[in-house]
């Protein structure tokens, strides 16, 4: 089969590799109907060094099943399914807990902008959907696999509620979903930290009432501005870097959360009496366990009451997926969908 794999910074090629095959009782094969490129992905897109055997790209997929271990007993061939971007067997403490990303015997998908995909744990991991395969809801669909449960998880674990407010640092594909997320769970007002009038524009259609372009200490003191001085209940960082939870810090409210959900992440940031221990601040958040999240953000998508697709402003074929990565990285595509 074809498959994107990356050998190093700028260096995605589209090669055939080996086709998948159920190695364990419980696996499935499924053929890729659509995926996509992330924001995570770009970080290795700009930083990852030179490897000589490569590695398979790609998180979030929606698919056909083709094949299952003769385990599976409640998936079957043509179902239509989407993954959440980690595997899980749904069954221990753990994933019964909703910590599905915690799972001992879960991981990270890699391989996913590829004609198939090796599924481990299918049943646990596997949600089907009752769509075709040509469905207009796909896009919005594709996002119930990271992005918009991404979003949402910031936005719970944050605790956001009517009567509060909330602001959301970034204005990439989880930052805009995030948006989405706190308009959807009640909060009062919500301001869009971004500077890219073109993504910030679909973040107000999410439910932005505010959007504030300065960065930095200007950009924290524009938001207590905005607040009396206050800052926000809440707070989502979905960047992932030290800048972005600086400011994310800088513009919660005394007693406030953060919730931080962006990728990378770093081990290094101020957590002292001038910064979080003296404002009683709470820090949560954390990987997305999707698959706990998945049932409840369903219906809305098939109803129309929401479009997270929106997200998606280019399309590719399969072979053009090295494109779709310049287009990311030069920021001329906010997020790319990958048909095989």
């Amino acid at each position: 089969m074809r498959a994107a794999v990356m050998y190093g910074a700028g260096d995605v090629r589209v090669e055939t590799v080996a086709d998948p095959k159920p190695r364990e009782s419980t696996d499935a094969v499924v053929r890729v109907v659509s995926s996509c490129v992330c924001g995570s992905d770009l970080h290795l897109y700009r930083s990852m060094p030179a490897v000589p055997e490569g590695l398979p790209m790609g998180h979030e997929f929606i698919g056909v099943v083709e094949d299952t271990g003769w385990d599976v007993t409640g998936l079957k061939s043509g179902d239509l399914v989407v993954a959440p971007f980690s595997y899980a067997d749904n069954t221990c403490a753990l994933c019964r807990e909703g910590l599905h990303t915690s799972c001992p015997e879960g991981g990270i998908f890699s391989g996913a902008q590829a004609e198939a995909v090796l599924v481990p744990h299918a049943e646990g991991t596997l949600v089907r959907l009752p769509v075709e395969e040509d469905s207009a809801l796909l896009p919005s669909l594709l996002t119930l696999a990271d992005v918009y449960t991404t979003g949402h998880h910031a936005a719970v674990t944050a605790g956001v509620r009517p009567g509060k407010t909330t602001t959301v640092v970034g204005d990439g594909a989880v930052g805009l979903l995030a948006v989405l997320s706190a308009r959807r769970l009640g909060a009062e007002r919500i301001i869009l930290m971004g500077r890219h009038t073109d993504r910030t524009d679909l973040g107000r259609r999410f439910g932005a009432t505010d959007v504030v372009a300065e960065r930095g200490p200007e950009g924290i003191e524009r938001v207590r501005e905005l607040t009396g001085g206050e800052g926000t209940h809440t707070v989502l960082e979905a960047v992932g870097h030290l800048d972005a939870y600086e400011t994310a810090v800088g513009v919660v409210r005394a007693g406030g959360v953060v919730s931080r959900v962006g990728v990378p992440q770093y081990e290094q940031a101020p957590i002292g009496f001038s910064t979080v221990f003296g404002g009683n601040i709470t820090l949560t958040g954390g990987p997305t366990p999707v698959r706990s999240y998945i049932e409840e953000l369903l219906p809305d998508v098939l109803e129309g009451r929401v479009e997270p697709g929106l997200v998606f402003d280019r399309s590719v074929d399969l072979e053009r997926t090295p494109e779709g990565y310049r287009a990311m990285h030069a920021r001329e595509a906010l997020k790319v969908l990958v048909r095989p």
